[in-house]
């Protein structure tokens, strides 16, 4: 059964539970915040089953099995495919989660909202996260995005390009974002119905942008029509925007080049019948280097329990099984000695030269005009 497979089943068997746990109403939990402020819990105390909100293919279903084990408590999954499509269900309150995993910028717009007094996400209670010694320096505070730690835990991070079949477009294709926008290259190469855009607001305008000479987070509104227009003049010679299939897509051939994120790509090639056909680079132009984080959703029925989750997450050896799994880079110190080198020295997994990279940033209320681009720009 393939990992996506398996996923999808999950999913299923989450989306009736939740259901369930709704109908069933009532909340075990006496510790929840709405506030904004931390849950009291202690280390690895529990009050109440696991409700995570993550990304597909995101986490070995071994550290579930091992965190329900040691905790004594079930783990039910949903799984979203953008920052965008998870923050509304977390906002409007009632969603039955207790930890999601938003990116960087995206924490900063769950943080302002938790702030104005909204439906967010909590202040995390680092006394029940001892594992938080395990944090790399870089990422245990001082980020743009959470820049005093307060409210999230780093999950993993990693980049976001293209994923290219060489064997059909030869070695030597320019490592350009043009393979997507340019229609001379798209002519050039045949790539015409062949290729792939995330279906995400920023990090596809982002990669226009880039492409341009832009920054992604650019709040210039010329620069911003500019981007729109590259992604719509590229939209009828795409197969489409996805965020889910795109790396088995072009495992399978069904496409050429597709635009996704790093460990996506390095596990669907190690899966492939010939995986020196593929390769995965940052485009010359740059692109995204992003953080994922763990964070505990304000009202989250079981606050304790997620606190646990994060901090079993935090875990040198379970972090280092988690990046083993999916391919993507620990923000954990304490996980190094634990990743297997292969994993370890690779330059797609760890990338060496991050000076053309650029962390999404929240850009408040410009934040819309990107989705209102990316919507039109789609068509």
């Amino acid at each position: 059964m393939t990992r996506k497979t398996w996923l999808r089943m999950l999913a299923l068997v989450s989306a009736f539970a939740l259901l369930a746990a709704a109908c069933g109403g009532g909340d075990d939990s006496e510790s929840a915040s709405g506030d904004g402020g931390a849950a009291s819990c202690e280390a690895d105390q529990t009050d109440g089953d696991l409700a995570l909100y993550n990304w597909s293919e995101y986490i070995d279903p071994d550290l579930i099995t091992k965190f329900e084990e040691e905790s004594g408590v079930s783990v039910t999954q949903d799984f979203y495919d953008s920052n965008e499509a998870m923050q509304p269900i977390v906002t409007a309150g009632g969603s039955g989660y207790d930890v999601i995993v938003p990116s960087d910028y995206m924490v900063s717009i769950l943080i302002e909202a938790a702030e104005a007094g909204e439906t967010s996400i909590q202040k995390l209670n680092w006394d029940a996260i001892p594992n938080r010694a395990n944090i790399a320096a870089d990422f245990a505070s001082g980020l743009p995005y959470d820049p005093d730690a307060e409210w999230s835990a780093p999950y993993q991070w990693g980049t976001t390009g293209l994923g290219v079949n060489e064997a059909a477009l030869g070695g030597d294709v320019p490592r350009t974002w043009g393979l997507i926008f340019d229609p001379a290259l798209i002519e050039e190469y045949g790539t015409s119905g062949s290729f792939t855009m995330l279906n995400d607001p920023r990090e596809t305008m982002g990669a226009a942008l880039k492409y341009l000479g832009y920054s992604l987070n650019s709040t210039s509104e010329e620069e911003l029509a500019e981007a729109q227009e590259v992604i719509a003049t590229a939209r009828d010679a795409a197969a489409a925007f996805d965020s889910d299939q795109y790396d088995e897509l072009l495992g399978s051939g069904d496409s050429l080049v597709a635009h996704g994120y790093s460990g996506n790509f390095i596990v669907q090639f190690d899966e492939a019948d010939n995986p020196d056909d593929f390769t995965y680079f940052v485009p010359d132009e740059g692109g995204t280097r992003w953080v994922d984080n763990m964070a505990v959703v304000a009202d989250a029925p079981h606050p304790c329990t997620a606190h646990a989750f994060i901090n079993f997450i935090l875990d040198a050896e379970n972090g280092a099984a988690l990046t083993n799994w999916n391919f993507y880079a620990s923000p954990n110190a304490a996980s190094e000695e634990f990743i297997d080198p292969e994993v370890l020295e690779d330059p797609i997994v760890y990338p060496q030269d991050q000076s053309k990279l650029e962390f999404i940033a929240d850009t408040g209320d410009f934040e819309t005009n990107f989705t209102d681009a990316f919507t039109a720009a789609k068509g």
